[in-house]
């Protein structure tokens, strides 16, 4: 079984990209939001009419640059598998996402995940993109497990590391091809994942991903 490594938010910065490709990752993942009719690249929210960005423990001002999504898949020159997290729950994103996606002329595929499905579905009507659907909460988890009960329907599960066990992960298994785990950042956490059979693993720390590329590379 192939686990794959996956960079959390390096996307999110050119810089960031560069360094998850260099460190040999299989997919980079970034947070898609629409602001004013453009598709941006961050996972920093808006702070509504003030003029700040800002999530937990961090402040800056709306001033800052901002990385488009055509800039970024302009810089990925096709060879990297990326992993676009959309954020938002307005069918207009994943629309303008779609339309980015699509005059991009991509033909690699693409991994597209979010919690608010309707987007993901909207996504997945595009031959190349791979729809992964994220649970965070247990609520989710339960509408998740019901949705594959009906016909999976999706490439992948992307599931919050304190959902799960290895009961849920053989049944999420059984449905998709990848089942995904975030945020792991510590190496024990990483043992545990693995485990229990997942094999996506969702990580903020390059260390936990190069001792995930050295285990597989030993297996």
């Amino acid at each position: 079984m192939t686990v794959h490594a996956i960079a959390h938010r390096a996307g999110n910065s050119l810089a960031g990209l560069r360094a998850a490709r260099t460190l040999g990752v299989d997919v980079i993942e970034c947070d898609v939001r629409e602001h004013r009719g453009r598709l941006e690249v961050r996972h920093l929210k808006t702070a509504g009419p003030l003029p700040l960005l800002w999530d937990t423990w961090e402040l800056v001002p709306a001033s800052a640059p901002r990385l488009g999504l055509a800039e970024l898949l302009d810089a990925d020159h096709h060879d990297t598998t990326l992993m676009l997290d959309v954020k938002g729950r307005r069918p207009s994103t994943a629309e303008a996402v779609a339309r980015q996606l699509h005059d991009s002329g991509i033909e690699h595929p693409i991994w597209v995940c979010g919690r608010w499905w309707p987007a993901i579905d909207t996504l997945a009507t595009l031959d190349f993109v791979r729809p992964v659907l994220s649970a965070r909460n247990r609520s989710e988890l339960g509408r998740l497990r019901r949705r594959l009960a009906d016909g999976p329907g999706v490439h992948g599960v992307s599931v919050h590391a304190s959902l799960l066990d290895e009961a849920v992960v053989a049944e999420l298994d059984a449905r998709v091809e990848v089942v995904m785990s975030w945020p792991v950042n510590d190496v024990p956490l990483l043992g545990r994942l693995l485990g229990i059979g997942v094999n996506g693993i969702i990580s903020d720390e390059p260390d936990v991903l190069a001792e995930l590329l050295r285990r597989r590379a030993g297996s």
